[in-house]
């Protein structure tokens, strides 16, 4: 009779490891899988859940009736902020980051009902997020080489009757925007009125990265990015001098 050829000892270790290495590829496959999971819930968590930036607005609360005339030189006060905001985007959820600064310097000078001139100059290496200085956005803005912004009125801007009388007013007003060592013409809508003593108002200019210059911030590499354009913003609080 002819003897079929017994199975070697290593054809048997190859036959009962083979399970088990499939068993073991399943869960590094399921552990690598989960891990993948909870780092992408977790982004999107604290997307969805870290506080967005607001834009600049007037203060809260009813504006004291005017007091003094509205013609002469107003200057940038105590209380006045300057800033911007990006949007941020991952996994499809939508955020803004944002950062401020107090150093904002300037006046306007008001002839009737009309703005006859205007400038402000903001010092960009000051601005914060979240209370901390960004080097990213110092890289971004070539604040090493430019360390301010600098915004002139082109064109004189018409109040009305309604805001010299306190009653916040809406205005567009034509300027131009410096800053990474480049001037563009930009177009601002401002919200304004009279508080007792004070003028205030807040705006933002739409920005374009690329008209300035700007390199792209960073983002979330391949789960998401911030946007190629953000908004310069401000909240201006003006004293007679």
């Amino acid at each position: 009779m002819t003897r079929l050829p017994e199975a070697s000892t290593s054809d048997h270790a190859r036959t009962e490891s083979s399970p088990t290495r499939r068993r073991w590829w399943r869960w590094i496959l399921g552990g690598l899988v989960a891990t993948v999971v909870i780092i992408v819930g977790a982004l999107a968590a604290f997307i969805k859940l870290s506080p967005s930036a607001a834009p600049l607005a007037l203060p809260q609360g009813l504006a004291s009736a005017p007091s003094g005339p509205l013609s002469g030189r107003w200057q940038v006060a105590g209380g006045s902020l300057a800033g911007f905001r990006v949007a941020e985007t991952a996994l499809g959820l939508t955020n803004y980051v944002g950062g401020q600064t107090r150093a904002v310097t300037g006046m306007i000078v008001i002839s009737g009902e009309t703005v006859s001139s205007a400038r402000f100059r903001i010092n960009l290496t000051t601005v914060k997020v979240s209370g901390k200085t960004q080097p990213q956005f110092a890289t971004s803005l070539g604040t090493r080489d430019h360390p301010l912004a600098t915004f002139t009125l082109t064109r004189p801007a018409t109040m009305s009757s309604a805001f010299a009388s306190g009653r916040t007013v809406t205005v567009t007003a034509t300027g131009s925007l410096a800053m990474n060592g480049t001037s563009r013409p930009v177009t601002v809508m401002l919200t304004a009125r009279r508080d007792g003593l004070e003028l205030q108002t807040t705006g933002s200019i739409p920005v374009q990265f690329a008209r300035w210059g700007i390199k792209q911030p960073a983002g979330f590499g391949f789960v998401g990015s911030l946007a190629n354009h953000g908004e310069a913003e401000f909240l201006l609080i003006f004293r007679r001098q």
